[in-house]
């Protein structure tokens, strides 16, 4: 295996969580656990196909677990891990920078609207 190499901290975190949907889908499971049908509908812009392959990256890296129950039909779940659970406070600070962000936005007279809050 090749050696990774980091200049700073950041970046090996981006490396794991970091695009436009895995912190997105991370925040929507600090609660608890969620199926892929209520993943898909809180994050209406992602596709099935794109949902599966950042669940299986999230999953390879630990950060999630997925259960699987054995019924008919079939139900899968998935929820942060224990590993995943020491991302929390870094969660919890881009959803809450986040609302401030839209709060910031909207007093300078932008068109912006948070539809959940952190």
């Amino acid at each position: 295996m090749e050696e990774k190499t980091y200049n700073i901290g950041v970046e090996a975190t981006m490396d794991v969580i970091g695009g436009k949907w895995k912190p997105i889908i991370l925040c929507n499971l600090r609660h608890g656990a969620l199926r892929p049908s209520d993943l898909q509908r809180k994050i209406p812009g992602i596709s099935q196909k794109m949902l599966t392959q950042q669940l299986r990256e999230l999953e390879e890296s630990t950060i999630i677990d997925r259960k699987s129950y054995n019924q008919v039909p079939p139900k899968v779940e998935y929820s942060l891990s224990s590993y995943g659970e020491t991302l929390s406070k870094v969660l919890d600070n881009l959803c809450e920078w986040g609302t401030m962000h839209v709060s910031t936005l909207q007093k300078q007279g932008e068109k912006v609207v948070l539809l959940a809050e952190s």
